[in-house]
């Protein structure tokens, strides 16, 4: 992460919209996030400014969620950001930025899925609506390519894991990975996926799903990816609901490589979690938990049936 040499603070927020977007200028205006890519600014009762701070690839995504998420099946089950307003670079602030609608609700992350059979069934209907045949001319990404390209990423991440005693049963870990691997690819159409369904980006009230946020990974692809949502945002036993429920019901090689990549997410948010912990830079202390849980499913069904 590299955060933006420029201080974002509701002064400057302010001024940027009084600058380009002056209708909106007087709104109330509170500090909601400072996410991985991008913080979120409350803007009144509806709306969310989000400006590019902490990554070189803030600003392309922003863009890509403005020109992309009005293409996106509609409705879908849960609400999403919708952009409104595009802000473009200035002297004040050198970056694109975005006022979408907002989306009330708690990231998962901070008040985990309680009602598992709610959560799952939400969750499945979601993801049937938004997983329908992409344009040709949809963005791409590595989240909806092979999962073979990650295992490099994947082994060094869990070997160094292992190493601070932060994953108890690897090779029940690694189990999992190389069946995953192993599975045969994706070959149906390149599906709208979300890309990076964590317990941040998903947001819950009164136990259940509300919302799903932050589609700067939105492309076509493999929708195995978002499939791994059911490991790390559901409580232990709801991933079979989920796939009950899920349409059409996924194949035995999309559940392996969901899976797979449900391992690899699940080892970032420990990595992350730890350096949180430990109040190193790129750190978010409240990734760890949902990560370790659901690594521990993942290892517990290792060791039941592979």
């Amino acid at each position: 992460m590299t955060h933006t040499a420029i201080e974002i603070t509701e002064d400057l927020v302010r001024q940027l919209l009084r600058d380009q977007h002056p209708d909106l200028a007087d709104l109330p205006l509170r500090l909601g996030a400072r996410g991985w890519d991008n913080q979120m600014w409350q803007l009144g009762d509806d709306l969310a400014v989000r400006l590019p701070w902490a990554t070189e690839a803030a600003s392309a995504l922003l863009r890509k969620e403005h020109a992309w998420l009005p293409a996106l099946p509609h409705p879908l089950p849960l609400p999403i950001p919708a952009p409104r307003r595009l802000g473009e670079p200035s002297e004040r602030f050198p970056h694109p930025w975005l006022v979408t609608t907002w989306v009330p609700g708690t990231p998962a992350d901070r008040a985990p899925v309680t009602r598992a059979a709610a959560s799952a069934e939400a969750l499945a209907a979601f993801l049937t609506a938004l997983h329908r045949p992409a344009p040709a001319s949809a963005p791409t990404g590595a989240r909806g390519g092979p999962l073979s390209d990650q295992a490099e990423h994947v082994v060094k991440g869990l070997a160094s894991a292992a190493a601070m005693g932060l994953v108890p049963d690897p090779d029940a870990v690694r189990a999992v990975w190389d069946d995953a691997v192993t599975a045969p690819a994706w070959t149906g159409p390149a599906l709208w996926i979300h890309g990076d369904l964590h317990p941040a980006n998903v947001l819950t009230a009164d136990g259940t799903l509300c919302g799903v946020i932050d589609f700067g990974t939105l492309c076509a692809g493999d929708p195995a990816g978002d499939l791994a949502a059911a490991w790390s945002l559901l409580p232990d036993g709801a991933a079979d609901l989920f796939h009950r429920a899920y349409r059409p019901t996924p194949d035995p090689a999309t559940l392996r490589r969901a899976r797979g990549w449900a391992v690899m997410r699940a080892l970032g948010g420990i990595h992350i979690g730890e350096a949180g912990r430990h109040g190193r830079p790129g750190g978010k202390a409240t990734w760890g938990p949902p990560a370790h849980a659901a690594l521990r499913r993942l290892a517990a069904y290792a060791r039941a049936r592979l």
